[in-house]
């Protein structure tokens, strides 16, 4: 069977600026594509409005052009998508495959992240209520392309899960399958952060008739207490002036070797070099990297 044309997407959530961490994953999705000659799409996943920061879209924006970024085709925005997910809620919940769930957020906490599927058979109206997906009890699993072979348990692990929000806004793990299936996406390269919820997706793509990307997963990049960068922990936003020097650093958390040299070319001329020697075999098998560790 012949392998479609590669077509690779970074998605970052605009909730704060491009920071060192979301630069591992987008120059990671990059190299893939560009490296297999395929096609790199830019997508916002502003799902959620009230975490995200006013300018936030235009600053990654101008901090991607900064690092020398090129992406296809026009940025896509999941805030414009809104009714093609809806209609796919409509449509689970008409072959019962979703309900509404209105367990409060204490019974929710009790349940110690795992739902047991408490307002399965109740008939909720689907008004003021969460929509969740049945899920089988059944293992899903996938050999990621860095991280090996990865399985869980859906029953028993994660339960049945939210695909629209009580308050109405839809899930990122259903925007994000619909949205792939949609743009064509043939590759997933992205944070382990994400590696548990792949397996829900894997779930959804079989329950809708869409097909499976091939993932991979690289090391989200943590601080010193664990914690992910971002803006909940005030990582700081990309320096501008600092561009090829951080491309270079980028490189080495992916296991790549940049040449020392590197450092004082031109973001574009670094960017070139990580495509002609990309090596995705080289990235770390492992879920997290200190930040402090890297070179």
């Amino acid at each position: 069977m012949t392998q479609p044309p590669y077509i690779g997407r970074f998605a970052p959530t605009p909730s704060g600026y491009l920071h060192f961490g979301s630069l591992v994953a987008a120059l990671a999705s990059y190299l893939d594509a560009r490296s297999a000659g395929g096609r790199w799409l830019l997508r916002m996943e502003d799902l959620d409005p009230p975490r995200e920061i006013p300018g936030a879209q235009a600053e990654i924006l101008r901090s991607l052009e900064a690092y020398g970024f090129a992406w296809d085709g026009p940025v896509i925005r999941q805030s414009e998508r809104h009714e093609a997910y809806a209609q796919v809620v409509e449509r689970l919940l008409a072959q019962g495959l979703a309900y509404a769930c209105t367990c409060s957020r204490k019974q929710l906490e009790a349940y110690g992240g795992i739902y047991p599927g408490t307002c399965r058979n109740a008939l909720h109206p689907t008004r003021d209520a969460a929509i969740r997906i049945r899920v089988p009890q059944l293992e899903y699993r996938f050999v990621d392309r860095v991280q090996g072979e990865f399985l869980q348990h859906l029953g028993r692990e994660v339960g049945d899960f939210v695909i629209r929000r009580r308050d109405g806004l839809f899930a990122y793990q259903l925007a994000v399958v619909l949205d792939d299936a949609w743009q064509g996406i043939t590759d997933v390269v992205r944070g382990a952060d994400l590696l548990d919820s792949t397996p829900r997706q894997l779930y959804l793509q079989e329950l809708l008739g869409l097909p499976q990307p091939r993932y991979l997963h690289v090391p989200l990049i943590v601080q010193a207490d664990g914690s992910k960068l971002g803006k909940s922990y005030r990582s700081p936003a990309l320096p501008a002036d600092q561009a090829s020097r951080q491309l270079c650093r980028a490189l080495r958390a992916l296991g790549q070797q940049p040449p020392v040299a590197l450092q004082a070319a031109t973001p574009r001329a670094v960017l070139d070099w990580g495509c002609a020697h990309w090596q995705a075999e080289a990235i770390p098998r492992c879920r997290s990297l200190l930040e402090s560790q890297l070179p």
